[in-house]
């Protein structure tokens, strides 16, 4: 298949790329972070997630954020929202999309919200229909969707039936997640050939973690499918919680470079990119995988 001309990505650094970290950022830098992560051309920005704090600390800040920033035109302020409750707190806070979430597999889905995925399917539907009431775009997740930390291989049919839910309730656009990061370009081309069979490409978005390197490989052979929605962290921060073993996400600035490389527009500067990277490494005081900032001898 013929590459895209264009490709979409999907900013989660500072929540997905934060919720595991052992010294929260503090408010302010997230703040200033995702503010430059504004101007860089980025269209979306998934800035922190509605949970409790007591399931992660580490965005316990999230109605300050979210009020916080500045707002730019043309950028799409989104969140994570597991629940009703939490639905409440980021429609008054002003979140432009709703992100809601499933595991392909059980065991995942368990450790991840205390509950099944049978009972927690009620949840995710009560939270897309209340969020598309007050007119709100609602974003799918589905954990696990190549691998899962505690029963290893997940059936391709388990993660169609997950993403047929999702779609079927609302959400426009659906990332399949590489939570543990163990994919390979064989498994992703198998995965899509089945789920592009019942839906267009511009549905489907991919998220995956650099766990074992082939972040990167994943994304070329998803391109070649059609797919040109992918999310992606600043730094390559990131890590699941309730994924033990789980590295960070790909890094953002390492995308936007290949994709710049092979043709494929982003509208995102680089060098914008990178600065906001060298930004939240500063902050954290600690290296951040991302190629990007070693091959510019970024340091904290």
């Amino acid at each position: 298949m013929k590459l895209p001309g264009r490709a979409w990505i999907r900013e989660v650094g500072p929540r997905d790329g934060l919720q595991n970290e052992p010294e929260p950022l503090g408010t302010e830098d997230k703040i200033a972070w995702i503010d430059r992560l504004s101007s860089t051309g980025l269209g979306y920005i998934e800035t922190t997630s509605f949970v409790s704090p007591r399931w992660i600390p580490a965005l316990a800040d999230a109605m300050e954020v979210a009020r916080g920033l500045r707002r730019r035109p043309g950028v799409v302020y989104a969140a994570l929202v597991p629940n009703a409750r939490g639905l409440e707190r980021a429609l008054e806070a002003g979140i432009d999309e709703v992100s809601v979430f499933l595991s392909a597999s059980e065991t995942h889905n368990r450790s991840n919200i205390n509950k099944s995925i049978a009972e927690t399917l009620p949840v995710v539907a009560e939270v897309s229909e209340a969020a598309r009431s007050a007119g709100r775009t609602v974003r799918g997740y589905v954990s696990t969707a190549f691998g899962c930390p505690y029963e290893g291989k997940v059936k391709l049919d388990d993660v169609v039936r997950v993403t047929d839910f999702l779609l079927e309730n609302g959400a426009s656009e659906v990332s399949l997640g590489d939570t543990i990061g163990v994919a390979n370009p064989r498994q992703v081309e198998e995965a899509l050939e089945k789920l592009l069979a019942r839906y267009p490409a511009d549905r489907l978005a991919l998220h995956f973690h650099d766990t074992r390197g082939m972040a990167l490989a994943n994304i070329a052979g998803a391109l070649r499918m059609g797919i040109a929605r992918f999310d992606a962290s600043t730094g390559g921060l990131g890590g699941c919680p309730y994924a033990p073993g789980a590295s960070g996400n790909v890094a953002t600035e390492d995308v936007v470079h290949m994709l710049s490389e092979m043709g494929i527009e982003t509208g995102v500067s680089l060098p914008e990119l990178i600065d906001a990277a060298g930004f939240v490494q500063s902050k954290l005081g600690k290296r951040l995988p991302s190629r990007g900032l070693q091959a510019r001898g970024r340091r904290p």
